[in-house]
């Protein structure tokens, strides 16, 4: 059956890998959803019956049934879409000063030049050829090459020299809207992180090696599909111990037994209901999961032995990143589906005071709305689908271009190649130069009009010297856009 063929109350059993269809709520069994493709959590999220369940998400293990809230057109994934098509329709074109200077200038020019041609004659006795020769050299120094050739080169060029640094820009109004960036939110899985938990502390709890430990516990979750089972088995890099009798403890972890031993790696909820959680394990515990960390233990019946503390790692580019952005007058704020603990932690390891989490991305939209109205010109950092609306509603939306999604490529202004964020301040310095050339172009090649129409009125100028003003500052104003390709910072 086709998902918009599901009727409302209807209910939907979903099998492990599979992806969710329609929205809605669990009425029996429980599993673990990776839900980042909507919300942009890190880890997966334990459900349980009572609990709702978004389209486009992922059950990674275990089977559950659930209740249709929302039929197709309605579902979170549904409004996301809408919410990306609402807020580019929202957004005007950059108005540029040459156009418009443009609309004026040429009728201007060429009625001037009738005029000086015909009323001396006519009006005044005046000998016709004279006024004609002036106004023709008046018309070759006002033509406008230079004015409108200054503009594209400028920004073809300011384009080019971000392409060979990495940094996709999909128009040249962007390029110049960088330089008056006043605030900045960023997603943080994905983006601020890596997007792929590691393990980050082993705390052994007994005399066993951390190795021997760690060997265990690999063993075990090599046969599970856990993100966080994966984390530990990555981390192991040597052999595998065979495993028997292995279960998988739903919303729990898992047990097996190793070398004749009966072992178990799971969460606190598990060690509790094994009843051999104490005051120790707890203050470990409690210490780790502070720090926004999804925390495992390896344990037999009856004591626990090692500690596994599993998070998203932050990227090595995003402490200098942000520093330099803030340096910059730039005000950074991360925005994202994770709890408010983990983003948090994160925001102190990079140096953010500014974060809000448990973000879904209408939330992210609203928020960026807000900043609009305070900072004026507002862009957005993301990788995924939830950030899809929020890209699209900030006067610059960034994408990260290896991790990003096809979705929030598509919906972005730049993309950041190599998911290097230390590309956003090199951004804002080429954006800055683009738009210092722009400025110097547009008056050399007015003001160099202006000295040679003086000329030209007091008899002055010849039509060798009108050809000059004409080509000779297109030339320079075309050798002066093309210094951004030996752009450095």
């Amino acid at each position: 059956m086709k998902a918009e063929d599901v009727a409302l109350t209807s209910i939907v059993r979903v099998k492990p890998g599979e992806r969710i269809p329609l929205d809605g709520r669990i009425t029996e069994g429980s599993s673990s959803i990776n839900q980042a493709p909507i919300t942009g959590e890190s880890m997966p999220v334990e459900k349980k019956p009572g609990d709702p369940v978004f389209a486009g998400t992922i059950n990674e293990r275990g089977s559950f049934e659930f209740e249709v809230t929302a039929n197709k057109g309605n579902t979170t994934l549904a409004r996301i879409v809408r919410s990306v098509q609402e807020a580019q329709s929202e957004r005007a074109p950059t108005q540029r000063f040459v156009d418009e200077f443009s609309r004026y200038y040429t009728p201007a020019v060429v009625v001037i030049a009738i005029l000086l041609a015909f009323v001396p004659p006519l009006f005044f006795g005046q000998e016709f050829m004279p006024w004609l020769y002036k106004a023709l050299v008046m018309l070759v120094i006002a033509c406008p090459c230079a004015l409108v050739i200054s503009t594209p080169v400028t920004v073809v060029s300011g384009l080019a020299a971000a392409a060979r640094r990495g940094i996709l820009v999909k128009g040249g109004a962007y390029l110049e809207e960088g330089r008056k960036l006043k605030a900045l939110a960023l997603d943080k899985t994905g983006t601020l992180t890596q997007g792929k938990p590691q393990v980050t502390n082993i705390t052994p709890l007994t005399s066993m090696q951390e190795n021997t430990a760690l060997q265990i516990a690999a063993s075990l979750d090599s046969h599970s599909e856990h993100p966080v089972a994966h984390a530990i088995v990555t981390r192991w890099e040597g052999d595998l111990l065979d495993v028997k009798d292995f279960e998988a403890i739903t919303g729990r972890g898992v047990k097996g037994i190793v070398n004749g031993k009966q072992y178990y790696i799971g969460n606190h909820r598990l060690i509790e209901e094994l009843s051999i959680c104490g005051l120790e394990l707890e203050a470990v515990l409690e210490a780790l999961e502070k720090e926004g960390k999804t925390v495992v233990v390896l344990a037999t019946e009856n004591e626990p032995l090692s500690v596994f503390a599993v998070a998203d790692v932050i990227r090595e580019s995003s402490v200098e990143a942000i520093a330099m952005l803030q340096a910059e007058g730039v005000h950074c704020i991360i925005l994202t589906g994770d709890n408010q603990t983990t983003a948090n932690a994160i925001a102190a390891k990079v140096g953010i005071e500014d974060v809000r989490g448990n973000m879904l991305p209408e939330d992210k939209l609203t928020v960026i709305g807000e900043l609009r109205e305070k900072y004026g010109v507002v862009g957005m950092v993301g990788d995924g689908v939830n950030d899809a609306p929020a890209l699209a509603k900030s006067s610059i939306g960034f994408a990260m271009g290896a991790a990003g999604t096809d979705t929030a490529l598509e919906t972005a202004d730049v993309a950041l190649m190599e998911d290097d964020l230390r590309r956003l301040p090199l951004f804002l310095a080429l954006s800055r130069k683009t738009g210092a050339v722009l400025k110097q172009n547009i008056t050399l090649a007015i003001g160099i009009k202006v000295v040679f129409l003086a000329l030209n009125l007091a008899g002055e100028a010849t039509l060798w010297m009108a050809v000059f003003a004409d080509m000779g500052a297109s030339l320079i104003v075309v050798a002066n856009g093309l210094r951004l390709l030996k752009f450095k910072k």
